[in-house]
């Protein structure tokens, strides 16, 4: 029998793939989806509990003129204001008559015990 390690909430490691930070407690990586480790309840604790935030936008550039250049830009910031962490998740430009859909989206995941939640938030 396999006993699974238990870590402090929000604890970080790096994915072996794609070397992006993720929790220690992920079975499958958010940024590559390439599974870490085999565990058999993987399949619901890699389903966010539920999602607060959810935003989706679209920059189409006009037919006439040069290039643009964007830098897409994520800062967290905790309950005082005080920023957390910052950025730069992607860059590139948007030719004539090219547009990009940019979507956030923040996962929430809960102790399996704690999923009742998801019907007091209403999702």
């Amino acid at each position: 029998m396999s006993v699974l390690r238990q870590s402090a909430p929000g604890t970080t490691r790096v994915c072996p793939h794609c070397r992006a930070s993720i929790l220690e407690s992920a079975s499958v990586c958010p940024a590559c989806r390439h599974h870490l480790r085999f565990d058999p309840g993987a399949a619901t604790r890699t389903q966010a509990s539920f999602t607060p935030l959810r935003v989706e936008g679209t920059i189409r550039h006009p037919d006439a003129g040069e290039a643009w250049e964007y830098s897409v830009l994520i800062t967290i910031r905790n309950e005082k204001g005080e920023e957390v962490t910052r950025q730069v998740v992607g860059v590139g430009a948007l030719q004539p008559e090219e547009q990009r859909t940019f979507s956030l989206a923040v996962d929430v995941y809960t102790p399996s015990d704690a999923k009742a939640l998801k019907g007091v938030l209403g999702r």
